[in-house]
């Protein structure tokens, strides 16, 4: 029995090194070995790896197997069962000679291995879902602690996606695995961890139940498809999920309450703009609002162009109605679609950050979009947004033109082609006019800039840092004019 000791449970490198020189040497699936250093307890027969192995160099005995192989087995390795190494090496041997095993998959031993993978992609998933970071303090101010149990060891493979979505954040993620910690500038791991090590809970953790609550609806609830996505095993490191019994006993109680609740009347004026808009279908005829809060009850009414049949909502402006600043961004994300609010989802998260950057207070801006409801394309679960028809942009900028006239701004700021066109009524090169003041006839100003969903979509980090700077300087020539 020929055995190879690795440094650690999620050792890919060891492994392929020790199974190569294996391989090489002729040693059989049954006759190889792979443990980690402080689980070595050694057989009547064992002999460590190299002993009486070829002395046939490497180059000399070339071993290839196909990419599909090697990208599978940095899953695998990953996954929690003890036998994890001897299916990969199982593999590994057969390939030699069954160059297109990858391809078979009813094959038990890559079925096998393809269920572990799949198994380890879903565990780093329900890590950015269910990761919670609770409020902490040390030697340097504010930082993030998490706790959390992976059902595989994806710790390392999952990090960097947080490290992404909180760069500016010092936050550590701890695990019975081991640690990451993230500074702000770079990444480093540590030791394992207890959950006694983790805040308890904090001040935020009330408002995120809260905000939990509130958008858990029982008319939509069905228990084995949350447990499927939100399984039980992560329930007990989940503020929300303390909720989620009392939530479930009471949904057949509130959705009767809410069928039974009689339906609230629209006010007459607006009764009157639907009736001939379905009558006459010229919504803007007969119906004019003279503030904000009629503006909104109107756009849930609008059919003046197709988007609302598939749209959970209209998404109207929010902010001062005496603003000095406008916002207009493109149309509604996915996450604003749902929450009818603007610039809630990623892009919105980089224009607060971006704005802080520049010296800018968000919350004295109003914040609308050129488009008033979602476009999307569905795709599976997804919904994939869609860059709205100049048509579409014509048609909603009735209502972009009364949200300038109620709230009078002094400068607009354009995100992008589709909202200059909302806008300014004409299409646009941005990168040609980004950056100086077009006069409106309102005796205001817009400054055409790029939309943040452009600077979230750049793959090149390069790229990404140049283009920012570029947009913070828009906002500082924002903050000039006003």
């Amino acid at each position: 029995m020929r055995v190879a000791v690795l440094a650690s449970e999620t050792d890919f490198d060891g492994w392929r090194l020790a199974a190569r020189a294996f391989r090489l040497a002729g040693v059989a699936p049954g006759e190889a070995r792979f443990v980690v250093g402080e689980d070595l307890q050694g057989g009547l027969f064992d002999a460590a790896a190299g002993e009486g192995e070829s002395a046939l160099p490497d180059k000399a005995r070339p071993l290839r197997v196909p990419q599909a192989f090697v990208d599978m087995a940095h899953d695998v390795v990953l996954h929690r069962t003890p036998d994890r190494f001897d299916l990969l090496y199982r593999i590994l041997w057969r390939l030699q000679a069954e160059r297109d095993l990858m391809r078979v998959r009813s094959d038990r031993d890559v079925s096998d291995a393809m269920d572990r993978q799949r198994n380890v992609s879903r565990a780093s998933h329900k890590m950015k879902a269910f990761v919670r970071f609770r409020q902490a303090f040390d030697e340097e101010g504010e930082c993030w602690v998490a706790w959390f149990e992976p059902a595989h060891r994806v710790l390392a493979r999952t990090a960097p996606f947080f490290a992404n979505r909180f760069t500016t954040m010092r936050w550590s993620i701890l695990t019975p695995d081991g640690s990451c910690f993230w500074d702000g500038k770079a990444m480093s791991f540590g030791p394992p961890a207890q959950a006694s090590d983790a805040p308890q809970e904090d001040e935020i953790e009330e408002f995120w139940k809260t905000y939990y609550a509130s958008t858990f609806n029982p008319a939509r609830l069905k228990t084995k498809t949350m447990q499927g996505e939100m399984p039980k095993r992560y329930w007990k490191n989940l503020p929300e999920a303390a909720l989620i019994p009392e939530l479930v006993a009471a949904s057949a109680v509130r959705t009767e309450t809410m069928v039974g609740t009689p339906h609230s009347e629209p006010n007459a004026r607006l009764a009157k703009a639907i009736f001939r808009h379905n009558r006459d279908g010229a919504f803007e005829e007969g119906f004019s609002p003279s503030n904000l809060d009629e503006l909104r009850h109107g756009v849930q009414a609008c059919r003046r162009c197709p988007l609302w049949r598939d749209a959970t909502q209209g998404v109207c402006g929010e902010g001062p109605p005496r603003a000095k600043l406008m916002i207009v961004g493109e149309q509604p994300g996915d996450h604003e679609d749902l929450a009818g609010r603007p610039f809630v989802g990623p892009a919105g998260q980089l224009l607060n950050d971006a704005f802080r950057e520049a010296g800018i207070d968000r919350d004295e801006a109003f914040v609308t979009n050129a488009v008033k409801h979602f476009k999307h394309e569905p795709r599976g679960k997804r919904r994939l947004h869609r860059t709205p028809t100049t048509s579409e942009v014509t048609a909603c900028r009735w209502w972009l033109d009364h949200e300038r006239a109620l709230v009078r701004p002094k400068v607009v700021l354009t995100l992008g082609s589709t909202a200059t066109l909302g806008v300014l009524g004409r299409k646009v090169t941005v990168t040609r006019e980004r950056g100086m003041p077009i006069p409106l006839t309102d005796g205001s100003h817009a400054l055409v800039t790029v939309h943040p969903a452009y600077l979230l979509r750049l793959p090149d980090e390069a790229a990404r840092r140049r283009e920012h700077a570029v947009f913070i300087q828009d906002l500082k020539r924002v903050r000039q004019l006003l």
